[in-house]
């Protein structure tokens, strides 16, 4: 058997379920402001970028799978945890809770179909 190591070079993609493509590509490309990049061919999943991660939304049925909302936190780093919140605010988004950790700022939401997402900012060295 190979040695386990180097085996996995990164992560390409973290996929986000839906229901609704129009709905979630509207809520990560105008809402979040994500860059949109591609649409797989002319399937429903569309893929939005960040500094070092795509989100790929994937709606479920037409891949035939059944849709379940990721429930732990995808978390979105920004540089100012308030600020983006308010802006969030400002455009309807609805957040459930708030930590601060010690070491960083987390502010929880949902998307449209109850993926649960996080603002992530670290204010202190790790």
């Amino acid at each position: 058997m190979a040695d386990a190591e180097g085996l996995v070079s990164g992560v390409d993609f973290i996929t986000v379920p839906t229901q609704d493509i129009d709905a979630a590509t509207e809520f990560y490309g105008e809402t979040l402001g994500l860059e949109h990049s591609i649409q797989w061919g002319d399937m429903p999943a569309h893929e939005f970028e960040t500094e070092n991660l795509t989100i790929a939304l994937m709606q479920m049925d037409a891949f035939g799978q059944e849709f379940k909302a990721h429930s732990a936190p995808i978390a979105l780093q920004v540089k100012d945890a308030a600020k983006v919140k308010a802006e969030l605010e400002s455009r309807g988004v609805e957040f459930m809770n708030d930590i601060d950790s010690g070491v960083c700022h987390m502010h929880f939401f949902r998307d449209p179909d109850g993926n649960t997402l996080m603002l992530h900012q670290r204010y202190e060295p790790r």
